[in-house]
């Protein structure tokens, strides 16, 4: 995907996450604490650690089972990361000493419900750009200009895709129902795996010797190993992927929802902000959607940010727009071979669908210069990826950011 809002723009260029410390997200809670209840909501600063890696240290430093616990949002390992997560029957005493490389606890108080994943309004970012180009701040304010005047193009991006970039692949591949293509991308391709070990069992795989790629893979591709234990043992290449763990299996779904959204918002970049007739408009406010039937009516609401037209996330569900915004959906479908009722699925892997905002608002921002550098601060909703932004104003390879650039 190389479109971009502010393509009349240079980008800047630069480095990210050399040290967590250049890559600072705080979220912005949903609803504070109420005082009392079961479930302890402590606000935890982490890093270098993603946040499952969090919860697995606390549930063994508290006795908790991780599924018991709560958090709002996932958070990236190479960061410094400000986020709450709810703890059932824990108490603040319980925290007094406790000690994890990387953690700190600033608060802690009572909450009656567990917290769940979307229970945040959003997230706030400090970012160091370093080793940027010459006149980077001029160039950096023009463009975070177009981003507040016409939105941030909602994207995934690559982060979404998993290591091998490949995640949306293996999705793709069980909707399609090709086992076979899904093995082969699970497995990886070893022109793009680092590791040698991995790469090794890679290779083996796709030479037809899933018994050499057994013994090769490296001891924490756990699933990987009962994948190819279960060929060895005879069962078919469905068997063995839907035997995947299915938090997995609905992961490598959702990037492929992920990456054919992207496809939408890439062909709407030049009008995100422009309603079509026969869009599903989203309302910021509330979260809803409805059909846009006289836009000369609805476009100042989109002009004051009260509503933006939508893209699906396809699913069973899925609700899909009309006119031309519908014929893009649709069209999309057919050339992937992907149909709505391909998301319907057996072993509780079925993907309902839902409708999400083409672009999003950008607030809280600042920029200022430091030697070298960019720092950037600004504020995103719950969903939505400061990659967005920050692609918008290095345009760096389309990988990178994912890297780190």
């Amino acid at each position: 995907m190389t479109s971009y809002l502010s393509a009349h723009f240079d980008g800047i260029g630069g480095q990210i996450k050399e040290v967590p410390e250049d890559f600072q997200v705080e979220e912005i809670p949903l609803y504070l604490p109420c005082g009392s209840g079961e479930h302890l909501y402590i606000e935890v600063e982490k890093r270098g650690m993603t946040t499952l890696d969090l919860m697995r240290r606390l549930a063994r430093a508290l006795d908790l089972k991780e599924r018991d616990m709560g958090y709002a949002g996932l958070k990236d390992a190479r960061a410094l990361t400000r986020q709450t997560l709810s703890l059932p029957g824990v108490r603040p005493e319980q925290l007094e000493g406790l000690e994890l490389p990387g953690t700190r606890i600033i608060s802690a108080q009572y909450h009656r419900n567990k917290l769940r994943p979307g229970h945040l309004a959003g997230n706030r970012f400090h970012i160091r750009i370093r080793q940027v180009g010459e006149q980077a701040l001029d160039r950096a304010r023009d463009i975070v200009h177009v981003l507040e005047q016409v939105g941030v193009p909602n994207l995934f991006g690559s982060q979404r895709y998993g290591l091998l970039n490949n995640s949306h692949l293996i999705g793709r591949a069980v909707l399609e129902g090709n086992f076979s293509e899904a093995l082969r991308q699970i497995m990886g391709d070893p022109a793009l795996i680092r590791d040698p070990r991995w790469r090794q069992a890679a290779e083996a795989y796709r030479a037809g010797d899933p018994a050499e790629a057994r013994a090769a893979l490296p001891p924490a591709m756990r699933d990987e190993r009962r994948l190819l234990d279960m060929l060895l043992q005879g069962r078919d290449e469905r068997a063995a992927v839907l035997a995947f763990p299915r938090r997995k299996l609905r992961l490598f779904l959702s990037a492929c929802q992920s990456w054919l959204f992207d496809r939408i918002v890439a062909m709407r970049m030049e009008s995100l902000e422009t309603l079509w007739p026969g869009d599903l408009a989203y309302i910021h406010g509330k979260g809803a959607c409805f059909l846009v039937e006289n836009t000369e009516q609805e476009q100042p609401r989109a002009d004051r940010f009260e509503i933006s037209p939508s893209g699906p996330l396809f699913g069973y569900k899925s609700t899909l727009a009309q006119g031309q915004a519908g014929v893009i959906e649709q069209a999309l479908l057919d050339h992937e071979g992907i149909s709505l009722e391909s998301f319907r699925l057996s072993k509780g892997l079925s993907m309902e669908g839902e409708r999400r905002p083409l672009r999003v608002p950008l607030t809280e921002k600042e920029l200022d210069a430091d030697g070298d550098d960019l720092i950037i601060s600004f504020a995103l909703p719950r969903g939505s990826y400061a990659t967005s932004v920050l692609r918008e104003i290095m345009k760096p390879a389309e990988a990178d950011l994912q890297n780190g650039v």
